[in-house]
C-alpha cells in the first residue's frame, strides 16, 4: 500500500468539524434553485458568493466555539466535472477556472477564520462522481477514471487546496481513479463512499471490500470517509470487525433514514432528529476508533452539527 506521504492535521488526531448538507440546505432552506444540484454556479456573481459565505459561517463559528477543534473546509465543487459541467454550459477552460476560483474562495475563508480557531483549517477540493451519486455507474477502467478526474484535480491544486476529497463514491473503481489522479497532481486525498440501507455500496461491494481494494491499488488515500447515508444503514456493517475500520476518519451522514431512491423522489426536506443523529455518531466511536472528522450530508444543517459536537465533547 503506497500512501502519499502527508502531514494532514486531521491525521494527528483531535476533533475536526466540517459543514452539513450544502446543496439540500441551499435548495430547501434558502429556496435557491441549483441546476443539476450544482452549488458551484453560485461562485459566478457577488450575491451567490455571499450566499455561500453565509452558508459556511455558522459551521466555522461552531468550530471557533469548540475547544481544540479544527475544520475541514470543502469546496462547493461536487458537480464541477466535465460531464456535469457540459450540462450546465461550462467548457473545459471555464470549468478549470471555476475549480480554481472555488479553491481560492475557501482559501479566503480559511484566512479569515483561522485566527479564531484553536485547531487548523484544512481546505479540501471536492471531486464528485462522474455520474449520479446514487447510482453505481462505474468507469470502464480505473485508468479511465483517473484520466477523467485529473483535470479537476489539477485545477483544484492550482487553486491552492491542501487536499482533495472524492465524495459520494458509489464503487471502488472510480474511487481508485480519483486516488490515482490525486497522487498524479501531488495532493493527499480522502475517499468517501456512499452506502445503501443494507450497508453496502451501490456497486454491491461491502464497505470493507471497497476500502481494501482502493488501498491495494497502489495509490492509497490519506484516509476514508462515509457520506450520504444514515448511521442506521451501516452500524451493523462496521460492528462486524476488521482492520479496515481504522482507515475511516470522516463521517458526513444524512439526517434522514430514507433510502437513496426515497430521497431522490422527495419533494420536501427530511431533517430527521438532530439529537438522535448525534447519539448515533457517538456510538460509532467504538467500532471506528480513528473517527475524528465530523460533518453532515443531505438534510443536515448547523443544528445537527451543534448536537453532534455537544455529544462528542
Amino acid at each position: 500500500m503506497a500512501t502519499l506521504v502527508s502531514d494532514l492535521p486531521q491525521l494527528r488526531g483531535g476533533l475536526f468539524l466540517s459543514d452539513g448538507g450544502l446543496e439540500t440546505s441551499l435548495v430547501y432552506q434558502r429556496g435557491i434553485a441549483l441546476p443539476h444540484f450544482a452549488a458551484f454556479v453560485l461562485l459566478g456573481d457577488a450575491p451567490g458568493r455571499q450566499t455561500l459565505a453565509e452558508y459556511y459561517k455558522p459551521y466555522l463559528a461552531l468550530a471557533a466555539r469548540t475547544a481544540g477543534a479544527g475544520f475541514v473546509l470543502e469546496t462547493p465543487t461536487w458537480r464541477a466535472n466535465a460531464d456535469w459541467g457540459a450540462k450546465l454550459g461550462f467548457d473545459a477552460p471555464a470549468l478549470a477556472a471555476v475549480n480554481r476560483d472555488a479553491a481560492a474562495f475557501v482559501r479566503q475563508l480559511q484566512k479569515t477564520w483561522a485566527p479564531r480557531l484553536e485547531g487548523e483549517i484544512v481546505t479540501s477540493g471536492v471531486i464528485g462522481p462522474r455520474g449520479d451519486g446514487y447510482i453505481a455507474e462505474q468507469p470502464g477502467s480505473i485508468d479511465e477514471a483517473a484520466r477523467y478526474h485529473r483535470a479537476q484535480a489539477e485545477a483544484l491544486r492550482e487553486g491552492g487546496v491542501d487536499m482533495l476529497a472524492a465524495v459520494t463514491m458509489t464503487g471502488s473503481a472510480e474511487a481508485c481513479g480519483v486516488a490515482r489522479a490525486a497522487a498524479a497532481v501531488g495532493l493527499p486525498c480522502a475517499v468517501s463512499f456512499t452506502l445503501e440501507t443494507d450497508g453496502r455500496l451501490p456497486s454491491g461491494e461491502s464497505l470493507g471490500e471497497a476500502i481494501q481494494r482502493v488501498d491495494a491499488d497502489g495509490h492509497a488515500p490519506a484516509y476514508f470517509q462515509i457520506n450520504c447515508a444514515h448511521p442506521s444503514h451501516f452500524e451493523a456493517a462496521v460492528a462486524q470487525g476488521g482492520a479496515w475500520r481504522e482507515r475511516i476518519h470522516g463521517l458526513r451522514a444524512n439526517a434522514s433514514t430514507r433510502s437513496h431512491a426515497e430521497l431522490d423522489a422527495a419533494t420536501e426536506l427530511d431533517s430527521g432528529d438532530p439529537d438522535d443523529l448525534a447519539q448515533r455518531y457517538l456510538r460509532l466511536r467504538a467500532p471506528l476508533p480513528k473517527l475524528n472528522v465530523l460533518g453532515g450530508c443531505c438534510g443536515t444543517d448547523e443544528r445537527h452539527l451543534r448536537a453532534i459536537t455537544r455529544a462528542w465533547a
